[in-house]
């Protein structure tokens, strides 16, 4: 926010990638191949204790989230018009991109000042949220009579992965005196649990037993959607948008890796973690 707002007048889109140097696409929890050759699946201890981001004060005992920490992987996702490298790269451009942290969760988001609730079911629903509103990556702006913001947001698990425990709207203002401010919205929660004070009603629960690595979609949903407003909606100031996606929880590669080898898991990191997928914003400026 502060780069955006008071700094830099770059508008950033999300993507994700692996971040390794293995010259391997693995994009698994289970199937982790570390981030450099040296650490690829072995019962060596040694492989838990792979610095992600090297250690930022070498002499702090407690600077220990380096260490094992990292999830197995990013994954960019474009919504491109064809499948080839001129439409990928336009889709690039214009950020109609968003990240995940290795799944291939599918994240739709239009935004604008004219939908309605209806718009969700629409048989043309794509080729409406471009003609009455802008995609993520797109910019809204108003002035003092311009209505809040409305998101039209659909979401779809991936096919081979993990149920979606909800879904979030990420709101970033700039206010008059010039202070930054985020607030996190949930719109959507799987398993019927309802909307109290912008937050689901409880957790989804976990379904994953450390010891065999495994986990059950008995709970979550595999789809989810959402009609949002901005209920604090100010015209006069600048805003982003963007939907953040949390897949029901799942064992993290070194649980995986505990199980398989049969040796101790590492007690300082989670033994699961719940993946997710993060869009690009949509920015409101007012005109």
């Amino acid at each position: 926010m502060l780069s955006h707002f008071q700094i830099a007048p770059f508008k950033f889109g999300m993507i994700g990638s692996t971040d390794s140097h293995t010259g391997l696409s693995t994009a698994e929890e289970s199937n982790f191949f570390g981030k450099a050759p040296m650490v690829e699946p072995t019962a060596d201890p040694v492989r838990f204790e792979e610095a992600i981001t090297g250690r930022m004060t070498p002499d702090d005992p407690s600077d220990d989230q380096v260490h094992g920490m990292g999830l197995a992987s990013g994954m960019t996702a474009v919504w491109a018009r064809e499948n080839t490298r001129e439409a990928i790269w336009d889709a690039l451009k214009r950020k109609e991109v968003y990240a995940t942290t290795g799944p291939r969760i599918r994240v739709r988001v239009f935004a604008g000042t004219a939908f309605a609730p209806g718009d969700l079911d629409r048989s043309d629903f794509a080729a409406h949220g471009y003609a009455a509103g802008v995609p993520m990556g797109g910019d809204l702006s108003g002035g003092p009579e311009s209505g809040p913001p409305q998101l039209l947001v659909k979401v779809l698990r991936d096919p081979d992965g993990a149920n979606l425990d909800r879904v979030q709207v990420v709101k970033g203002w700039l206010d008059a005196a010039g202070g930054l401010h985020e607030r996190i919205h949930d719109i959507a929660c799987s398993d019927a649990r309802p909307i109290e004070a912008g937050a689901c009603a409880g957790d989804a629960g976990s379904t994953v037993d450390v010891a065999a690595a495994t986990y059950s979609n008995s709970i979550g949903a595999p789809f989810l959607q959402a009609f949002w407003q901005d209920p604090e909606f100010d015209p006069m100031q600048r805003a982003f948008y963007y939907v953040r996606v949390l897949e029901i929880p799942t064992p993290r590669w070194t649980t995986h890796d505990a199980a398989f080898f049969g040796v101790e898991r590492p007690d300082y990191v989670p033994p699961e973690q719940q993946e997710r997928a993060y869009t690009s914003p949509v920015w409101y400026t007012p005109g």
